[in-house]
């Protein structure tokens, strides 16, 4: 059975995620443009938003976690548009 990871813990690995995808190196020739380059940013973003996307639906969340995951949602929208555009 896999083990239960806790809210901030999946907080903090989404951030990570983000930021790896921030720190993706631009491939030679197409840059931006070249598709495993677009595949990897957004894989790794939809990581970073499936790592939370369950928490709010959790009982006991406290608003500030349902905050911090709409941030995520939001950082995660905000990279792809940095990164990509």
């Amino acid at each position: 059975m896999a083990k239960l990871i806790p809210a901030s813990e999946r907080i903090e690995r989404a951030r990570k995620l983000i930021q790896k995808a921030r720190d993706l190196p631009l491939p030679e020739g197409l840059g931006k443009n070249e598709l495993s380059y677009i595949a990897g940013v957004k894989d790794l973003l939809r990581q970073a938003r499936d790592m939370v996307k369950f928490i709010p639906m959790r009982a006991g969340v406290s608003e500030e976690m349902k905050a911090e995951v709409q941030k995520i949602f939001e950082e995660a929208e905000e990279a792809d548009s940095e990164i990509l555009h």
